[in-house]
């Protein structure tokens, strides 16, 4: 499980990086590179991290299902994601 300051500071650059997305592909079309940087640096996409949806866990990551491979294969042996048979783990 993580932490919930880290979910915390997660949540916060995902609304900058909605915040300025318009902004940002606009200077980025005319290559104002100096506006560019004059912009916040969590409002970039890239700084954003992917976690599980249900614990928080960064690493792991399914990004088809948007859980992390612990959730997964909890899940999957429990019977909740359709087409997926347990094999040999």
């Amino acid at each position: 499980m993580a932490k919930e300051s880290m979910k915390a500071r997660e949540r916060k650059r995902q609304k900058l990086v909605d915040k300025y997305a318009k902004k940002r592909a606009e200077l980025k079309a005319q290559g104002d590179y100096v506006g560019l940087s004059k912009l916040p640096k969590n409002s970039s996409r890239v700084r954003l991290h992917n976690r599980c949806s249900i614990t928080g866990r960064p690493r792991g990551y399914i990004r088809q299902f948007g859980i992390s491979r612990i959730q997964f294969r909890e899940m999957a042996s429990a019977g909740l994601i359709p087409g997926v048979k347990k094999a040999s783990w």
